[in-house]
């Protein structure tokens, strides 16, 4: 018996392991402690994911029902008035169309300007790729509300080029989406397996048949679902364009409330317009996500 533990011993000491620090012996032998979270994840289907960001709203929702029941006490009365809601209804809607407006314009050329930027990103000639590497890390690390302002207000200084608020929220914008889109695009193009590339290579297709038959296809496949996210995040972002004083549906209502001493309504029915149109479109993306999910794991 001594004999086996010393032997034991000294193929423990001569391998060079520690049974009570070797980490890769140990994770084996150890049983996975079970979570909260890992319980949540396995219990919780791709429906109760969808449904998601309802219960969070609605959860949100009720605590300020439950904080306004437990303070109304203490607070002075307030009586809610939705009905004065319907008289500005329609101007609302006005600022929604010019948000709406502003979303498609910027998202277009943002598009555009983003496959060239992908295309500079992956170009192995320096002087083009440095550059747009700067421009996509000063674009991706400065706020949206900086952007706006600095063209809106610094771009006549310098360049004595002078925009409306509209057209200085549409350039900053699209610059600011080309920066996240190039990034999404390249992303794309380097997820296409190499083996394809060099097959397509080989049978004789140049390198626009290989980008158009090959790789784009497969490449927007990928980023689709990120640039519908991206798309909803501009969305939302455009509220900022009210700094401008662009008669946006933020900007209108703020000019409501003030004119009408109602803000809690107002700005509330804004709220709802905003997530009336952007969670649909947050529901697209997550059902692409698992249907694209399920279609390569055939």
């Amino acid at each position: 018996m001594g004999r086996e533990l010393l032997s034991a011993k000294n193929s423990t000491v001569n391998s060079g392991r520690n049974p009570l620090t070797d980490t890769r012996q140990n994770s084996i032998n150890l049983p996975e402690r079970p979570t909260i979270l890992g319980w949540a994840r396995s219990s919780v289907g791709s429906k109760g994911r969808q449904a998601g960001g309802v219960i969070v709203f609605l959860a949100v929702l009720g605590a300020l029902v439950l904080l306004f029941h437990f303070t109304r006490e203490s607070a002075p009365p307030y009586h809610w008035e939705f009905g004065v809601v319907w008289s500005f209804l329609p101007t609302l809607l006005r600022g929604l169309l010019l948000t709406l407006e502003i979303t498609v314009l910027s998202i277009v050329f943002g598009m555009f300007l983003g496959i060239f930027v992908a295309a500079a990103r992956l170009s192995g000639n320096l002087l083009i790729r440095v550059p747009v590497t700067g421009y996509i890390e000063v674009m991706r690390g400065t706020p949206v509300l900086v952007q706006l302002i600095w063209i809106f207000y610094v771009l006549p200084i310098l360049a004595g080029i002078k925009l409306s608020g509209l057209e200085s929220a549409v350039v900053a914008f699209s610059l600011n989406l080309g920066a996240f889109y190039g990034e999404a695009f390249r992303a794309g193009i380097q997820s296409v397996p190499k083996e394809q590339v060099e097959t397509a290579e080989v049978l004789g297709l140049t390198y626009s048949q290989r980008m158009h038959y090959v790789v784009l296809p497969q490449a927007a496949r990928n980023v689709l679902p990120v640039l519908l996210s991206i798309s909803v995040n501009l969305f939302k972002d455009t509220s900022l364009v009210s700094a401008l004083g662009v008669s946006d549906l933020m900007f209108l209502g703020e000019s409501v409330a003030t004119n009408v001493f109602r803000p809690l309504e107002i700005l509330t029915t804004v709220a709802v317009i905003y997530f009336l149109v952007a969670f649909p479109i947050t529901i697209l993306v997550r059902r692409l996500e698992l249907h694209l999910n399920r279609h390569r794991r055939k």
